[in-house]
């Protein structure tokens, strides 16, 4: 019986020739990360373990939540994992206003690469499966037994075969094709399993349509999402990345519960409605719908605040102006991707249209700082979650959108067609 890539990757980290869906491992680990919210927990009981880190290498903790600091309590957490950071002599000291949101910061920096096992105390971990890793959210305890073992128990999952074809419209984006998969599947869907992607159509997939696929994994309820590696992969390690990889392909016998076809061609511009990622609508139905008026944009996150989509957000908002009543904020993931939106001219863009242009933060995507929002408010946001009172109070409305739609809808003052708006730019 063959393996999936996930089950190959950790196979090899648990040092046995083969595993299979349901077995317990127990397997090494090549990156642990927490945050400034979750990194504060797992310190008192990583003191509890060991006095010292398995290996200063690969321990990263990222203040990217509550900062910059919006209050005493997130500078007190920032600080206790600094502090940590800089006693434990780790080899990346990340330090806030020099970094970015984790899930953006590591694949830039060239911190984490294919084949490796990867955990962090934080659900959207599963991004780096773009890069063909496996990678996956744990909770502090856990954290807290990698930093000091360097290795963590697996149940090994099972996996769903995406199959990708065709190709996909000028204004369909990721953010789009996993909406459209939690759409069909739901948001327990992949309950603890392996979401494998393959197939012809991945060559239209950037780099960044796969981080956003992947990000979005656990909202399917999936262990992990995964990418093979392909021209596009590498050339991405090549340019990013030092570290040695190993490239894992699916065994052609390898066993999936189920397989599903995801034809690019023909998925629509996605809108999840509150308060679910599942609860998807494609443009054109909610064009039959009464006009959504909005409150509030938000373009960014670690889901989609990368160079692309705010280059793609951007061609829609040049020489064009913010509905009056709309406010928008724009938080590029890194410090990386911030300055190069100065160098290119898109900071101007935004700040002409009329949106707040932000540091790099997690900020309003949980309700943080930078876009919170009051009682009966709506905004469209390129953030990975709509439940309740997730971005401020418990009676305000998240509709999840890709870069494009947040733009568009932003200028028209309600939830708008990308294409419509966009393309008559064109």
């Amino acid at each position: 019986m063959g393996m999936t890539m996930t089950q190959k990757i950790l196979a090899a980290h648990a040092g046995l020739d083969h595993v299979e869906a349901g077995q317990l491992i127990e397997a090494k680990l090549d990156v642990v990360m927490a945050n400034d919210i979750t990194g504060p927990m797992a310190l008192p009981i990583f003191r509890q373990m060991a006095d010292r880190v398995f290996d200063p290498d690969k321990v990263y903790l990222v203040p990217d939540h509550f900062t910059p600091n919006k209050d005493i309590k997130s500078a007190e957490n920032s600080k206790a994992i600094l502090d940590f950071s800089y006693d434990q002599h780790l080899t990346h000291v990340l330090e806030q206003g020099k970094c970015g949101v984790e899930h953006a910061i590591l694949p830039e920096r060239g911190y984490v690469t294919a084949g490796e096992c990867i955990i962090g105390a934080d659900s959207h971990t599963c991004t780096y499966g773009a890069l063909g890793a496996f990678s996956t959210g744990v909770g502090t305890t856990d954290i807290a037994t990698g930093m000091a073992t360097g290795e963590l128990w697996f149940k090994v999952p099972s996996a769903i075969r995406f199959k990708i074809t065709g190709k996909p419209s000028p204004y369909v984006s990721g953010k789009d094709v996993i909406l459209h998969i939690i759409h069909e599947i739901g948001v327990d869907g992949a309950l603890y399993q392996s979401m494998e992607f393959t197939g012809d159509g991945i060559q239209y997939l950037t780099m960044d349509d796969r981080f956003t696929i992947c990000n979005m994994a656990i909202e399917a309820g999936a262990k992990n999402g995964i990418f093979p590696v392909d021209e596009q992969t590498e050339a991405y390690l090549k340019e990013h990345c030092q570290k040695p990889h190993t490239v894992y392909t699916a065994d052609a016998d390898a066993v999936y519960d189920r397989e599903i076809e995801v034809d690019l061609s023909k998925v629509r511009p996605m809108v999840a409605f509150p308060h679910l990622p599942g609860n998807g609508h494609t443009i054109d139905e909610v064009e039959q719908m009464d006009r959504i008026k909005i409150d509030q944009v938000v373009i960014g996150s670690c889901t989609n605040g990368r160079m692309s989509d705010l280059r793609k957000a951007a061609s829609i908002l040049k020489d064009q102006k913010v509905a009056d009543h709309v406010r928008v904020m724009v938080v590029p993931a890194t410090q990386k991707i911030f300055l190069q939106c100065i160098q290119e001219g898109l900071a101007e863009i935004f700040v002409k249209a009329g949106c707040a242009f932000n540091t790099p933060s997690c900020g309003p995507c949980m309700g943080g700082h930078m876009g919170v929002m009051a009682k009966g408010e709506r905004c469209v946001s390129t953030t990975n979650r709509n439940f309740v009172g997730r971005m401020g109070d418990t009676e305000s409305y998240i509709y999840l959108a890709s870069p494009q739609t947040a733009a568009a809808s932003a200028i028209a003052g309600y939830i708008a067609n990308p294409e419509t708006i966009g393309g008559a730019q064109k």
